[in-house]
């Protein structure tokens, strides 16, 4: 017998897979938000490795329950943020996994999960993390959704604000973990 999941339900919005195909759904509100790392394959190491063992949520100041200690498809994660009564939960499932390759550049590796019942949005959102011809160090954020219910609809400005904060601890996490900084 099988453990019970951490979030029930399941996926709960259109166009799943879409964060890795680059093609979102029209009228889904997408951002995609790109910043440097670092140079070198070492960092793009380091970057990835955080990435796929969820430091780069834990760093963002994301609390993070997951299924599994690795990113792998299929895996449920919550996220919470906030302070006591205020926090939010955030449950999620992974959808797709690009592992890095042996070897130097250029390459990616990265993920995205999608929204499961009880998030504040439908929708999805990735990391990926690039190395090119030059040596040069990426990341993406892509996402994308609508609010879940009209009480997140209301509050739009303040949830594109929450959102751009988290996507700025993201892009913080990722060149701490490019640097190696502990």
């Amino acid at each position: 017998m099988s453990a019970p999941r951490i979030a029930g339900g399941e996926l709960n919005y259109e166009g799943i897979g879409a964060t890795e195909t680059g093609l979102l759904p029209e009228g889904s509100g997408g951002e995609v938000t790109q910043a440097y790392l670092g140079d070198g394959e070492a960092a793009y190491r380091r970057a990835v490795q955080g990435m796929l063992t969820w430091q780069l949520q834990k760093r963002a100041g994301l609390r993070v329950r997951a299924e599994s200690d690795v990113v792998l498809p299929g895996t449920r994660v919550v996220s919470g943020f906030g302070i006591g009564p205020f926090r939010i939960d955030a449950p999620c499932e992974v959808v797709w996994v690009r592992r890095p390759v042996p070897g130097g550049g250029p390459q990616s590796a990265g993920f995205g999960y999608g929204t499961l019942p009880g998030h504040p949005v439908r929708g999805e959102e990735s990391f990926e993390i690039s190395l090119d011809e030059n040596g040069l160090v990426l990341i993406k954020v892509t996402a994308f959704g609508v609010p879940a219910n009209w009480f997140y609809a209301a509050g739009g400005a303040v949830t594109a604000r929450a959102r751009r904060l988290v996507t700025s601890r993201y892009l913080r996490s990722a060149q701490e973990l490019a640097a190696g900084v502990n």
